[in-house]
């Protein structure tokens, strides 16, 4: 095996030009495979993340249905509107442990002379559990009827810094659109999710935000259940829900099917990146085929001299399929160090860019392009296994 890999790394080394070439369209094949499966699978993890950084006890209800039966108040139709009593109607259900009606907007957040536009969330005191966060300094208002509000308001860490510097908010009067409410507290400090800054906004009951914002339904109803409940509890919700508007006109949510649903859009993308990387193998492929075949021609008297030494057609065979091997291999080792380069010189250029590089892909792609390489060199080794011995001398 040792002196077939000499000579076929020696025969490559003869054309280094034609090696090179032959090579570079299996090497961009493998680069495109490294660099979108390594942004793929980035992506895959961050938004996996985001989601489980919450548990996976949860499910979310949003008015409307993507199904629509009927029409709206005729043959089952319905206009019932999402609210605060359904919210409360939910949270009896057994093994619910949290309910958070939510309602959102965006408006202007004043101190003086000092203001910006943020999303304000209305919500219960309970968000901080879903999401898993605290309160940095201060409190959340008291728990209590959600459906009465309150001129109260807990300030995101980013919107407390920008509109009180380092003087302390807490029981300074901020406007929201328009209106008066009192700080209470600063959330701890979350960062993003999903793209979006929860460091910079504001929280305050729900039903404040559905008045200053003339708001008649809730964005979405959130529930945390206890563990191994959820096709109870999403039974349980649809009846409720179903009972008190009188058709399903509304999505139920779990967080498996969240995942779910956004595993099988990355099995789609994967299957591109696939699409892709194949059509540059195929093309690298055509390529080792051609640098082959035109090898063959020009080593007719030395295919004979070593067949005259007592070289079998096998032997002869294996050496030219060896040379095509060899030379995918290093096309793909070639594309796997610039698609691990190019992702390193990413995550320089583009810090927020999520980048994950599977090994397995790297190894499946080597992998590939020996095969690649075997399947290419078949027909030049079974012609230069073919040839007729004295036939092949006297064409030296």
């Amino acid at each position: 095996m040792r002196d077939l890999l000499t000579l076929a790394a020696g025969a490559l080394r003869g054309h280094r030009l034609r090696s090179a070439l032959s090579m570079l369209g299996i090497a961009i094949g493998v680069w495109s495979v490294i660099v979108l499966t390594s942004i793929g699978e980035g992506t895959r993890v961050y938004v996996v993340g985001q989601f489980t950084q919450f548990g996976t006890n949860f499910l979310a209800i949003n008015p409307g249905k993507t199904k629509t039966v009927g029409i709206p108040g005729v043959l089952g139709g319905s206009q019932q509107k999402l609210t605060i009593d359904d919210a409360m109607a939910l949270a009896r259900i057994p093994g619910v442990e949290t309910v958070v009606p939510t309602a959102i907007g965006n408006a202007r957040v004043e101190a003086g002379q000092l203001g910006r536009s943020v999303p304000i969330y209305g919500a219960t005191p309970e968000i901080t559990t879903l999401l898993k966060f605290g309160v940095a300094s201060g409190s959340m208002w008291p728990r209590g009827d959600p459906r009465q509000g309150a001129p109260v308001a807990v300030l995101g860490p980013k919107l407390a810094r920008e509109l009180f510097g380092a003087r302390s908010p807490l029981g300074q009067h901020v406007r929201i659109a328009g209106a008066r409410f009192q700080v209470i507290g600063v959330m701890a400090s979350k960062g993003q999710m999903l793209g979006f800054d929860i460091d910079d906004s504001a929280y305050v009951p729900v039903a404040s935000v559905m008045r200053i914002f003339d708001l008649e339904e809730l964005w979405e109803i959130d529930l945390i259940f206890s563990p191994g409940r959820s096709d109870a509890v999403v039974r349980e919700v649809k009846r409720i829900l179903t009972d008190r508007h009188g058709s399903e006109d509304f999505q139920v949510t779990t967080q498996a099917a969240m995942l779910e649903t956004f595993e099988n859009v990355m099995a789609v993308i994967t299957m591109a990146v696939g699409a892709i990387a194949g059509i540059s193998l195929l093309v690298g492929a055509t390529g080792i085929l051609t640098m082959m075949w035109i090898a063959v021609g020009e080593r007719t008297g030395e295919i004979g001299l070593v067949r005259s030494l007592g070289a079998t057609r096998g032997q002869v065979r294996t050496l030219f399929l060896a040379e095509a091997v060899v030379l995918a291999i290093a096309g793909g080792l070639a594309g796997v160090g610039a698609g691990l380069a190019f992702c390193a010189a990413l995550r320089l250029l583009v810090p927020g860019l999520p980048i994950e590089t599977p090994m397995l892909f790297v190894a499946a792609a080597v992998a590939v392009s020996a095969a690649t390489g075997l399947v290419s060199g078949v027909v030049p080794a079974h012609r230069a296994a073919g040839l007729d011995p004295v036939e092949a001398l006297r064409a030296e």
